[in-house]
């Protein structure tokens, strides 16, 4: 992704500077004019630099008198995924994104990203992975490659290429290595924050330290997870069902060979031949309203299925999602040697 600061252009630029910038930015020419402070103040492309000279003015103008000053922006944390939908539907392809003040954090490309989510998201990878030895004796599990890139980073793509841009990486043994991995995220455009552990506190225990999430809603995920799985779609259907929480969840099919038998009182009632059921399996990643965060004890052991259970003993609702794409757990040498051989046949 390229340099957003590229995409900025002083207000006291000529309209000479502003084509020597649309110039350099090819098809993605347009810019937005912004103050000392990154205030955006406007937007300009080559149309209304056109439009400005047929009406008579030159190169040597200043760029305040053709800027478009209504320019469309997402405000980060406030501007809704179907108002950012809208705007991926109607071809605005580079949109800035603000805070509060107006001040220009970050330009994304729809070209490049699938949409711009506004969740915060929580990576798990403070594990051992014992059942991966010797492998990980002196490698943390999600820094072991899948092609050429390693576990969790395949996972922060992803996400990434969702518009995600506010992480938390939860790390406990050799959580250095993923530390100096990923730094801070500044060279990916994104915010990377690190929670560690100094002890085990479970599969989601360490998220009730965290006390400075960005948005309204937070995405937990399992770090040694290899999926192709649409966030989007998954944001949207747990919006839709207004629920505490969603579980992504993987179909499990049980094949009985015989016909099944219902009973009442040592009586048949029905039968099933050869019946297949079907089954939902946890699938390690989770969409979560902040406020239900607060559930999860701070310093304790605590396991998303605790907090399941928590969360339906106080009468909320969580949705299952059933992954329809590809997912596997990294969890073993044979799930590892097939995840190898998996990538490279799936569209992720």
């Amino acid at each position: 992704m390229s340099e957003f600061k590229n995409h900025l252009i002083p207000t006291k630029s000529s309209i000479k500077d502003a084509l020597l910038r649309l110039d350099k930015l090819g098809r993605d020419a347009i810019i937005f004019v912004v103050d000392e402070n990154d205030i955006l103040l406007g937007s300009l492309t080559d149309g209304d630099i056109r439009r400005g000279l047929i009406k008579g003015i030159t190169i040597h103008h200043s760029i305040n008198e053709i800027i478009q000053s209504s320019p469309k922006f997402i405000r980060k944390g406030e501007t809704t995924i179907e108002e950012i939908i809208k705007f991926r539907e109607n071809n605005y392809r580079i949109i800035p994104i603000v805070d509060k003040n107006k001040k220009v954090t970050k330009i994304i490309n729809f070209r490049e990203l699938r949409s711009y989510l506004p969740l915060d998201a929580v990576i798990m990878a403070g594990g051992r992975g014992e059942r991966l030895k010797p492998l990980t004796d002196a490698t943390p599990k999600p820094l072991l490659k899948i092609g050429e890139l390693p576990i969790i980073e395949h996972n922060l793509n992803r996400l990434s290429l969702f518009g995600i841009d506010d992480f938390w990486i939860s790390v406990r043994y050799l959580g250095h290595q993923i530390e100096n991995h990923f730094g801070e995220g500044e060279e990916r455009n994104i915010k990377i924050n690190y929670v560690w552990e100094d002890q085990p506190l479970g599969t989601i225990g360490s998220v009730g330290n965290i006390s400075n999430f960005q948005h309204e809603y937070v995405l937990i995920t399992n770090s040694d997870l290899l999926t192709n799985i649409d966030y989007e779609h998954f944001f949207l259907q747990f919006l839709k069902n207004d629920c505490e929480m969603a579980v992504a969840t993987i179909p499990y099919q049980v094949s009985v060979p015989y016909a099944v038998l219902e009973t009442q009182m040592d009586f048949v009632k029905s039968f099933k031949e050869k019946p297949i059921y079907t089954y939902y399996s946890n699938g390690g990643i989770y969409l979560i309203k902040r406020k239900v965060l607060e559930l999860i004890p701070q310093n304790s052991f605590f396991n998303a299925t605790d907090l399941m259970e928590k969360v339906i003993q106080t009468g909320g609702r969580i949705l299952s999602y059933p992954i329809t794409g590809y997912w596997l757990d990294i969890g073993n040498p044979e799930d590892y040697a097939k995840a190898q051989n998996d990538y490279s046949k799936i569209q992720f």
